[in-house]
């Protein structure tokens, strides 16, 4: 595993007046609805998106800029503006992080652009480790300036748009390894939180049979990620022990791919019927999806679940903990959740304790290992 998220902070969005907490392998958020779960997630998926150049769209998709700032009270002297940062460090002991944070705000009354379209007002790429942190990226409005290879700070002729990320746009590797390990980093993330089980469900349907080592965030290439483990890896072992842990005496069968790559379920009850993937229930259906997430050939360096106890059946839910614990010490994962029953079995799992999400005031609070810092502070 490469960079993995040490520290996550979110200011001014939505629930999330102002936090920083610590990030380990595995970290599980507990809830009741309306807590402010879901902003967590969406504040890590948000910064992905800074990377991926998707930002501004992805916060218009919320409503704009007038609907994800902080509605709490907050400074007369300070903007309205929503703060998103991470800090990324080596998977193994090694000096130096990288710290990564954008800040976006409404249009200003003397700027060329559309009235509620989210705007980029400040970014910044550190490395941290030396004496003083080296600026990689520092951005302020348009202006834009970028340490390159030789430690020399310079300024890419970058036409930037206001809605536009700079960690998005300066994309020589060559002349800008640190901002290219820092993206391809981000843009490796995975979030499940839609793994569609209806009938129209792409997870249902057969998917190009094309080595698939992870799976992608919609699940559609589930049945390509089961046929790479089984004819690539050649290796059944944890998927095995997956199915016979979950559906006790059942059988994943994966047949040898043509053009599309397919798969069913063989159960005890039915030893000479195989159920398709348009057959299984939504709860067989989604827990399937699950393990192709979190059993992957190759693994993402970070992988994000949103409430997975959704559909499933409570007899599933100890097998789901066992899977989650095996996975993080593939990848480091995030969940987010509101089921006691599954909080339960990840802590006789793996001795996970969660991190308790309330509401104070309107603001989404953290229990062990947060900083919720006052408006003012």
């Amino acid at each position: 595993m490469g960079l993995v998220v040490s520290e996550m902070e979110a200011e001014g969005y939505r629930s999330l007046r102002r936090l920083r907490f610590p990030a380990e392998r595995l970290t599980v958020f507990q809830g009741a609805n309306g807590a402010g779960k879901t902003n967590l997630y969406r504040a890590l998926q948000l910064i992905q998106a800074a990377a991926a150049g998707t930002l501004a769209r992805e916060l218009a998709s919320e409503g704009g800029m007038a609907s994800v700032l902080w509605a709490g009270p907050r400074s007369a002297r300070a903007p309205a503006r929503a703060r998103l940062a991470v800090t990324l460090s080596p998977g193994e002991p090694a000096p130096g992080r990288f710290h990564y944070e954008v800040e976006i705000g409404m249009k200003a009354p003397v700027e060329a652009a559309l009235p509620l379209e989210p705007r980029v007002k400040e970014e910044r790429l550190s490395f941290l480790g030396q004496r003083r942190p080296v600026m990689l990226l520092a951005r302020r409005g348009p202006a834009l300036t970028v340490t390159d290879a030789s430690g020399q700070r310079t300024q890419p002729e970058q036409d930037l748009m206001p809605a536009e990320t700079a960690l998005s746009a300066v994309r020589d590797a060559a002349r800008y390894p640190d901002l290219d390990v820092v993206r391809q980093t981000l843009l490796d993330w995975r979030f499940y939180h839609d793994l569609r089980t209806d009938a129209a469900s792409p997870i249902r349907r057969p998917s190009l049979a094309i080595a698939t080592p992870t799976l992608a965030s919609d699940g559609s290439d589930l049945a390509a990620v089961f046929a790479t483990l089984v004819y690539v890896r050649e290796d059944t072992a944890d998927l095995d022990a997956a199915i016979e842990d979950a559906f006790p005496g059942a059988e994943l069968i994966v047949p040898m791919p043509g053009q599309t790559a397919g798969f069913g379920v063989r159960f005890a009850d039915f030893p000479h019927r195989v159920f398709d993937a348009a057959e299984l229930s939504d709860g067989t259906l989604r827990y399937l999806a699950l393990m192709g997430a979190l059993l992957g050939y190759r693994l993402p360096a970070f992988i994000a679940l949103n409430e997975p106890e959704a559909s499933l059946h409570p007899d599933l839910l100890a097998p789901l903990a066992r899977l989650i614990v095996r996975a993080a010490a593939r990848s480091q994962v995030w969940l987010v959740t509101h089921s006691d029953a599954l909080a339960a079995a990840l802590a006789e799992a793996g001795g996970i304790v969660p991190r308790m999400v309330t509401k104070r005031d309107g603001a989404t609070v953290l229990g062990d290992g947060s900083v919720d810092e006052d408006e003012d502070a």
